[in-house]
């Protein structure tokens, strides 16, 4: 099945009021394991790189093997740029092949989220690559590190200041042309601090607001059924980083600790928390519901 953008697959998710599970994968054992597991479950799945993990020349290795990935899988992917800021870098990314980018202007005055989000639209729409952006901002719990290289405004203590304002939502995507929004409706990056207050009425509001899919970022560890209730008040793409790594890592430590030497290969060693990976995998797409929508 080819490589695509997000474009029909939200619109489809909106429609049949499923989500869309989005994993970011740093790495080739990541990204084939999210996809396998994709396609057990029939189920489309945005495969999603970060900043960090494409620095330099590593951007092109990392776009040759997802790509490959994504074409030969037989259920849909995008490959999506994640939390990108700077513009440059982004259409890098677009003319390497990325199929979907973000620009994330969620820490800039609106006027310039606007003007830059637009900038990078342009840019995009020429070869048919989906942008989402995001207004508001989702701020961080506990980070392993920065997900978007920018000054933080804000932590996790205080959420409720930073929400997408409904009374900007339209202005936005009409002057953007933006393919899809990321909202703050009380979730955070990373591991929580504290338990997510997801604000219902305001996301219901945004939902009737919006004429595009809307993205939440975020996902790992707010309870389903708080993500249950989103995806049936509108949320059409859900963020998932934290929580594979925790089942990756964490299992990955239980082996190191049993083990009888440290000499063990990477193949035999990485079994067992790629397994891991992969039920969360497994879990979400069933919590979202787009098991079986390929």
């Amino acid at each position: 099945m080819p490589l695509v953008n997000m474009k029909k697959m939200l619109t489809d998710a909106r429609t049949g009021k499923y989500a869309v599970g989005a994993f970011d994968v740093s790495n080739l054992d990541m990204a084939m394991a999210v996809t396998e597991a994709a396609e057990e479950k029939k189920s489309p799945v945005i495969l999603m790189g970060l900043t960090v993990d494409l620095a330099g020349d590593r951007l092109s290795h990392w776009l040759g093997y997802l790509r490959k990935i994504a074409e030969n899988a037989s259920v849909p992917v995008a490959v999506h740029l994640d939390h990108a800021v700077d513009i440059p870098f982004i259409r890098q990314c677009i003319d390497g092949g990325f199929s979907s980018v973000m620009f994330d202007g969620s820490v800039l005055p609106l006027e310039e989220n606007i003007r830059k989000t637009s900038e990078v639209v342009a840019y995009a729409h020429r070869f048919d690559v989906t942008v989402e952006a995001e207004l508001g901002h989702v701020g961080d719990g506990i980070v392993g590190s920065s997900e978007i290289g920018a000054e933080k405004k804000d932590t996790f203590d205080n959420p409720d200041d930073y929400l997408t304002q409904p009374s900007e939502l339209a202005d936005f995507i009409e002057r953007t042309q933006v393919d899809c929004i990321a909202v703050a409706v009380g979730t955070a990056h990373g591991l929580y601090v504290h338990k997510p207050k997801i604000h219902f009425e305001r996301l219901q509001e945004l939902n009737a607001i919006s004429t595009v899919p809307m993205v939440m970022h975020g996902g790992s560890g707010t309870p389903d059924e708080l993500i249950r209730k989103s995806v049936a008040n509108g949320i059409c793409k859900l963020n998932i980083f934290s929580e594979m790594l925790t089942a990756f890592n964490g299992t990955l430590k239980e082996e190191l600790q049993t083990a009888e030497h440290l000499a063990i290969w990477p193949h035999q060693l990485y079994q067992k928390p790629l397994a891991a990976l992969q039920e969360i995998v497994r879990q979400k797409i069933d919590l979202v519901g787009s098991a079986g929508k390929a």
